[in-house]
């Protein structure tokens, strides 16, 4: 059973041919033409964090695809008042066609995943959040760039982990310029650099912005409070002083570099308003990729399932 945890458990003729695939369907979608690839399947929602871009995709992506999504906060099943993950996993897997988790611990979905008996889609976890980076990806070929040099800055975190995944599987060059504290979890940044060997990835690490940014094609930020880290609010702000993303920042890129943001978008802290605006038809177009991206996704998981005994 094949389950989409994290890029590092695919090769790059697998992650290129979700990538094909979601390009193929935002096509069809595009022209009105809803093909039911996964006609009569329902999908399992499991929600432990709240998410705008992430239901409203994956709810819309399967309905698009002729099957329905059902949501399930924690609140609304048995996860919430304490049965474990492995046996809402036994349960709810043996009803639905695939399922969707968007939680806390990584570990927490990959139990689930152990003891289901249909495929599982990371939604997002601490750890990672891959479906926004298959996004990104697919949004950065749309928009011509054939040879990625992207520059992250901002917090260590999930997406941070998940580009580092992605470049080193698929060989394109990374930056990554966090403060000293907030840097990237040391045992993934060894599986990334392990991964590059192979690739030809070059990935690099700053504490100064403008060493990642300058000449870079593609630049991209995250929030610097994520969900959860609401209280250490003041003490991010102080600490990610001048990681801001604005005007004279992206001047040190590639003239025709393109700005990206997973969303929600803070202006003023992780990005400024100009550089916002300058760049929102990108930032959108990402933002409608993550229907279609994780189109691509479900699609590619539904073709490589094999059928597990009752």
């Amino acid at each position: 059973m094949r389950h989409f945890l994290t890029i590092k458990d695919f090769t790059k003729d697998e992650l290129l041919e979700m990538i094909a695939l979601a390009k193929k369907i935002k096509l069809q979608t595009k022209k009105r033409e809803f093909v039911p690839y996964l006609e009569r399947q329902t999908l399992g929602m499991i929600f432990e964090k709240s998410s705008t871009r992430t239901r409203v995709s994956f709810e819309t992506g399967i309905y698009q695809l002729g099957g329905v999504g059902l949501f399930l906060s924690s609140n609304d099943i048995q996860l919430g008042r304490g049965e474990p993950m492995r046996d809402t996993a036994r349960v709810i897997s043996r009803m639905v066609d695939m399922v969707m988790i968007r939680t806390f611990e990584q570990s927490k979905i990959e139990e689930f995943a152990t003891f289901s008996k249909v495929p599982v889609i990371n939604g997002l976890t601490d750890s990672y959040h891959p479906v926004q980076i298959m996004t990104d990806y697919l949004t950065i070929l749309e928009l011509g760039v054939e040879k990625p040099i992207v520059a992250y800055v901002g917090d260590g975190n999930n997406i941070a982990h998940s580009w580092l995944m992605l470049a080193s599987k698929l060989g394109f060059e990374l930056r990554v310029a966090t403060p000293k504290d907030y840097s990237c979890n040391q045992e993934i940044v060894s599986t990334a650099l392990e991964f590059a060997k192979e690739s030809g990835a070059e990935i690099s690490f700053y504490s100064e912005p403008k060493e990642a940014v300058k000449g870079a094609n593609v630049v991209t930020t995250d929030t610097w409070v994520s969900m959860g880290q609401e209280n250490e609010k003041e003490e991010r702000i102080k600490a990610f002083n001048g990681y801001i993303v604005d005007n004279n920042l992206m001047k040190l890129a590639n003239k025709d570099a393109i700005f990206l943001h997973c969303l929600p978008a803070y202006r003023g802290y992780e990005v400024s308003e100009e550089v916002f605006e300058a760049h929102a038809d990108e930032i959108f177009l990402e933002a409608e990729n993550r229907l279609h991206a994780q189109k691509g996704i479900m699609v590619w998981l539904d073709t490589h399932r094999e059928d597990i005994d009752e």
